[in-house]
C-alpha cells in the first residue's frame, strides 16, 4: 500500500508561518506607543521650561512635604461672651437714631477686656510657672512651629510676639458678642488657657466695678463732708454775729421796735391832746406841767428807739445787711448739704444697681481633632498661586522677547 503524506494547504502554512511575526510586530508597536507617550510627557515638561518647575512644581512639592510631614496639628478653643453694662445716655439725637436702628457702641469694659487679652499682663498671668513656654515648646510640635524651636528666640519680647499669634479676640458690633480663640498644640492646653483668660477677664470687669463704686461713693462722701464743714462755718458765723450784736434776728427785732415806737407815738399823741385841752379849759391846772414832762419823756423815748433802728452802724438797719449775708450763707450751705446727701444716696444706689459683668454665651470648647493646618487647602492654594505667578511671568517674558525682536 502506498503511504500518502498529508501536507497542509499553502494558505494554512502561510498563516502559521506569519503568526509569530505578527505578534512580534504588535509587541514592538505597543512598546513604541508607550515610549512615544513617555517621550511626549517628557517633551511636554521640557516644553514648560525651568520657569514652570521653579514657580509651580517646586513650591507645590515643598508645600506638600511641609503640610504632610512637618506641619504640626493645632487645636483651637473658642469661647463667646457678652459684656453687660448699664445703659449710657446717648449724647445726641443721632445716637438715639442709631440705637433704634440696632446700632450700639461697645462700652469701655469691652475694650478693656480686649486690650487685656492681648497685653503682656495676660501673658504673665498665663505664664506663671512657665506654663506658656512649656505648652508651646513641647516636642509634640515641629521645630518650625514651636516657640524657640531653633534656640535663638528666648526673650520675653519674643514670647509675647509668639503669644499674639496664638490668641485672637474679636468684637461683633452688630450682636455685641466677643469671640475669644486660643490656639495650642494640644486640646487641653488650648482649653486651659482660654478658660484662664476668661476668668481673668471676669475679674478685670469686677475690679472695674469695684473701683467705679468706690470712686463714686468716695466723691459723693467728700462732697457731703465739704458741705458739712461749710454749714458749720456759717452757723458759727451766724452765732458770733448774734452774740456780738445781742440780736437774734434784726428783722424781728426791728418789728418789735416798730411796734414799741408806734405805741409810744400813740401815747404821745394822747398826752398832747389832753395837754391841749387842759391849756384851753383850765390854763392853771397843776396837771399841765406833769403832762408836758410826760410828753417830753415820750419824745425822748421815741427818738431813742428810732435811733436804735436807723441811727448808725450798730442800729438794726446797719446790722440787717450783714446779718442777711451771714444768714443767706448759712441757708445756702444747708441747701448744699441737702443736695450732697441726696447725691450720696443716689451714688450708693447707682453703685449697687448698675454693674458691668461678663455673661458667657459659649464656654471654652475642647476639640477632639485638630482644626489647623488645613493641609489640602494649603497645597491647592500653593499650586494655584504658583500657576498664576507662572502665567504672569510667562506673559511678561513673552512680551520682553517680542519687544527685543
Amino acid at each position: 500500500m502506498l503511504k500518502r503524506t498529508l501536507t497542509p494547504p499553502d494558505d494554512a502554512l502561510s498563516d502559521s508561518a506569519l503568526a509569530p511575526t505578527s505578534s512580534l510586530k504588535d509587541a514592538v508597536s505597543a512598546e513604541k506607543s508607550e515610549g512615544s507617550l513617555l517621550d511626549r510627557g517628557v517633551a511636554a515638561i521640557r516644553g514648560l521650561g525651568a520657569l514652570f518647575l521653579f514657580v509651580v512644581v517646586l513650591p507645590t512639592v515643598l508645600a506638600t512635604l511641609y503640610f504632610i510631614l512637618i506641619a504640626s496639628d493645632v487645636y483651637i478653643s473658642e469661647s463667646r461672651f457678652v459684656v453687660r453694662a448699664p445703659d449710657r445716655a446717648m449724647p445726641n439725637a443721632l445716637g438715639l437714631v442709631l440705637r433704634s436702628a440696632g446700632w450700639s457702641s461697645a462700652g469701655p469694659e469691652t475694650y478693656a477686656v480686649r486690650d487685656y487679652v492681648t497685653s503682656r499682663d495676660a501673658l504673665n498671668d498665663l505664664n506663671r510657672g512657665g506654663a506658656v513656654e512649656k505648652a508651646y515648646s513641647s516636642k509634640v510640635a515641629s521645630i518650625f512651629d514651636r516657640f524657640n524651636g531653633f534656640g535663638w528666640k528666648d526673650t520675653n519680647e519674643d514670647l509675647y510676639r509668639y503669644y499674639l499669634k496664638k490668641v485672637a479676640i474679636e468684637y461683633d458690633s452688630t450682636s455685641s458678642i466677643t469671640t475669644l480663640q486660643v490656639r495650642a498644640f494640644t486640646a487641653e492646653d488650648a482649653n486651659r488657657f482660654n478658660s484662664l483668660l476668661l476668668r481673668r477677664a471676669e475679674a478685670l470687669v469686677n475690679g472695674l466695678n469695684r473701683r467705679a463704686q468706690t470712686d463714686m461713693i468716695r466723691l459723693a462722701s467728700a462732697e457731703v463732708d465739704t458741705a458739712k464743714d461749710k454749714v458749720m462755718r456759717t452757723a458759727l458765723a451766724l452765732a458770733a454775729f448774734r452774740d456780738q450784736n445781742r440780736i437774734v434776728d434784726p428783722a424781728e427785732q426791728a418789728s418789735i421796735q416798730m411796734q414799741m415806737v408806734s405805741k409810744l407815738q400813740d401815747e404821745l399823741i394822747a398826752t398832747r391832746m389832753r395837754l391841749s385841752q387842759l391849756r384851753q379849759l383850765t390854763p392853771a391846772n397843776p396837771q399841765i406841767p406833769v403832762l408836758e414832762a410826760n410828753a417830753e419823756n415820750l419824745e425822748g423815748e421815741i427818738a431813742d428807739e428810732t435811733a436804735k433802728m436807723v441811727g448808725g452802724r450798730r442800729s438794726l438797719a446797719g446790722s440787717a445787711a450783714q446779718y442777711q449775708r451771714v444768714l443767706l450763707d448759712n441757708q445756702f450751705a444747708e441747701k448744699q448739704l441737702e443736695a450732697a446727701m441726696a447725691a450720696y444716696e443716689e451714688a450708693r444706689s447707682e453703685a449697687l444697681r448698675k454693674q458691668a459683668y461678663i455673661e458667657r454665651i459659649v464656654n471654652p470648647s475642647i476639640s477632639d481633632k485638630p482644626q489647623e493646618p488645613r493641609r489640602t487647602r494649603g497645597i491647592l492654594t500653593t499650586l494655584g498661586l504658583g500657576l498664576v505667578a507662572w502665567a504672569i511671568l510667562k506673559m511678561l517674558l513673552a512680551g520682553v522677547r517680542e519687544h527685543g525682536d
